[in-house]
């Protein structure tokens, strides 16, 4: 018996009957020979951990555009804070946390550059619905290295719905789905407080006095009450009074810093760019960058190509090729 082997009759004998078990899962889109060492899950994780997309996540945005201090998150450690998190609770739960912590890593792996901004720029721009939770399938599917990652179906199904209506097949995929609410309202809190927009006692006390007084009890509190609301069910949820104290905070995020003038006073500059950069390439496609040159940007559908050029590009790459292309460069006599 191979190390796989030995910790899938592992997984068997520890984890929870409603766990997902690497023996059991519904496979990869193409067929490979198995690890010796990893079971599935982990490979997965390993192969989103080292592919290009995810190291794009550190220059692309969280709340605030291309911020100068050292301390603001970024998309990479949000996921980061995601898995964490999710991981914490898989534990706890008895749950798989390699499946958990392969789906965190990889469920922002399509967001655009300049955050929800770009998301709905290109939403806006194409002729078909634009979601970065579908574009993060697409880049696991297709678009990492021209070929994908080939990924089990229960990451897939983690990544695509982890944010939206509909809910994951696995539990932990669910787990991957309250994770991530978690760590973005308490992390863009204490981010929006740093930038002076927010203080603590700015904060709906009607909702803080359910969650906690603080990041750390808030996180703290939540991740206790969906394990103690989950652990006999095959659910993975929150308390109703939890569950609506953390939109409610959700909506005042929203009101507050997502939509206020602070994070929003360079966005029409950020739409600028990239409707600029979608034009430009949908008027010549041929101009897309070598780089890009692989066999998904070939097909013939021209908008669908310059959409997944574009979703792929970090902040600086955007704002550092519009320059190139439509600011004209200095007069020099030598």
């Amino acid at each position: 018996m191979n190390l796989r082997e030995q910790w899938e009759q592992l997984e068997l004998q520890i984890l929870s009957p409603t766990a997902a078990k690497s023996v059991d899962s519904k496979g990869r889109r193409k067929k490979e020979t198995p690890c010796d060492v990893r079971t599935d899950y982990q490979r997965d994780r390993d192969r989103i951990l080292h592919s290009k997309a995810f190291r794009r996540l550190k220059h692309k945005t969280q709340v605030f555009i291309s911020p100068e201090g050292d301390h603001y998150r970024t998309r990479l450690t949000h996921t980061l804070e995601v898995a964490q998190i999710a991981r914490t609770i898989a534990r706890a739960l008895r749950l798989n946390e390699d499946l958990t912590e392969a789906i965190a890593l990889g469920h922002d792996l399509g967001h655009t550059p300049f955050g929800h901004a770009g998301e709905k720029v290109l939403d806006e721009a194409c002729s078909f619905s634009f979601k970065h939770r579908e574009q993060s399938l697409r880049v696991v599917d297709f678009l990492e290295d021209g070929v994908g990652l080939n990924l089990t179906w229960e990451v897939r199904d983690g990544i695509l719905n982890h944010s939206g209506e509909n809910s994951a097949e696995t539990l932990e995929g669910q787990v991957v789905h309250f994770s991530d609410r978690i760590a973005y309202i308490n992390h863009d809190i204490e981010d929006a407080q740093r930038a002076g927009i927010l203080k603590e006692s700015d904060l709906p006390l009607q909702y803080v006095n359910v969650l906690g007084t603080s990041k750390r009890m808030r996180i703290n509190g939540m991740i206790h009450n969906i394990i103690e609301n989950s652990k006999e069910g095959n659910a993975v949820v929150m308390s109703p009074d939890h569950w609506e104290a953390m939109n409610q905070l959700r909506n005042f995020m929203f009101e507050t810093v997502y939509l206020g003038p602070a994070a929003k006073k360079e966005e029409k500059k950020t739409e600028f760019i990239l409707r600029s950069l979608f034009e430009y390439y949908m008027e010549q496609p041929e101009k897309i960058p070598h780089e890009a040159d692989h066999p998904i940007y070939l097909e013939r559908n021209t908008e669908r190509s310059v959409i997944d050029f574009i979703a792929g590009m970090t902040d600086r790459y955007a704002m550092n090729l519009f320059g190139r292309l439509f600011i004209p460069n200095p007069w020099r006599v030598y």
